[in-house]
């Protein structure tokens, strides 16, 4: 005979799932005091809602601001159970603090959003619902981007497309680090010990089930964007050299090129000055000889130095961040062990 049901009244209650909220910030007091106030409506909208309830945590790491963002932070992570705030001893840059985010998360989800309300924090629902319904992985597309130039949006454009064609892992398109992640892609990321970290392609690399959500990205609420051209630029240099070796190839063939292209004004020169009784023009074509050989030596010189570089940088095998200090509850479950010096080790 098939076993009674269980009562209602003596069924186990499970713990709502808990989704870690991690927000680098880096000089943006003047947003702050917005961006946590909506935060804080997802708890009364849930609240009010019928959907399963979910247990969030706010996870900012200060990633050395100058501003009064941290002070204001520490009030904030005094006053409200639900912030932890991590203190990073300098400022190491966006990759790194998100990575210290992912050392300290102990969510079964964590959701990274930037703190300038670009990425509006009323999607965090639907990313849940969706991870609910069983993806590792939800990326969040930009379906327009309110605030930025013409050059950046299409320079954004051509970049992800130039990436997806030279990485050996494919990136999606026009997807920012606005994305939620399950607890098994976490571990995964801190499998990979690499010093120079691209988030987006790691977070491809990794793989696992993705869903894709559009939305329209919204301007900054306030202050001014630190992603100059320069920034933009170096990550760039980054994204492809940490996920292609393609520009190393394209050095051997310019190499190439330049050989067969002067062996064949060599030639050119011979049959002028043998068959027609030209003179040759020795100063000019000497130097434009010697200009294009420079340049393409410079270039390639530049190219394989930048993924030299690289291997030094791992070589050294330094610690991503350091922390200066944790303040609030970093965990409900009581673990209150620290990865306070970010240094990557390979785990199996």
């Amino acid at each position: 005979m098939p076993a009674p049901p269980i009562p209602l009244a003596l069924a186990p209650e499970y713990p709502p799932p808990r989704v870690s909220v991690l927000i680098p910030v880096h000089d943006e007091i003047e947003v702050l005091a917005e961006l946590l106030a909506r935060l804080e409506a997802l708890i009364a909208g849930h609240g009010r809602s019928a959907a399963p309830p979910v247990a969030y945590t706010w996870l900012f790491v200060d990633d050395g601001s100058t501003d009064g963002s941290r002070p204001w932070l520490r009030d904030a992570a005094a006053a409200n159970p639900r912030i932890t705030l991590i203190e990073l001893s300098r400022n190491f840059g966006k990759e790194a603090a998100m990575s210290a985010g992912f050392d300290h998360a102990r969510g079964d989800a964590v959701i990274v959003i930037d703190a300038d309300l670009q990425d509006p924090p009323e999607l965090i629902p639907d990313m849940v619902r969706v991870w609910q319904e069983g993806a590792d992985v939800v990326c969040m597309r930009r379906r327009s981007r309110a605030g930025e130039t013409h050059f950046k949006r299409a320079s954004a454009h051509l970049f992800y497309r130039l990436l997806n064609r030279l990485a050996d892992c494919e990136i999606p398109e026009d997807v920012g680090d606005f994305r939620l992640i399950s607890r098994r892609v976490v571990d995964a990321l801190q499998r990979l010990p690499e010093q120079a970290r691209y988030m987006k392609g790691l977070f491809a690399w990794v793989g696992f089930p993705t869903r894709i959500i559009e939305y329209d990205r919204a301007p900054r609420y306030a202050g001014e964007t630190k992603w100059n051209t320069l920034a933009l630029l170096r990550l760039a240099m980054e994204g492809i050299t940490s996920f292609s070796i393609a520009p190393l190839r394209w050095v051997a063939l310019s190499g190439l090129l330049v050989a067969m292209a002067g062996l064949a004004f060599g030639v050119w020169i011979a049959i002028k000055a043998a068959v027609l009784g030209e003179a040759v023009a020795g100063y000019p074509s000497l130097v434009a000889v010697i200009t294009v050989l420079g340049g393409t030596q410079l270039l390639s010189l530049g190219i394989v130095g930048e993924y030299v570089g690289k291997g030094f940088i791992e070589a050294k095998r330094r610690p991503l961040y350091l922390v200066s200090a944790i303040h609030g509850r970093l965990n409900e479950a009581g673990d209150d062990r620290l990865a306070v010096t970010g240094e990557r080790r390979h785990v199996g």
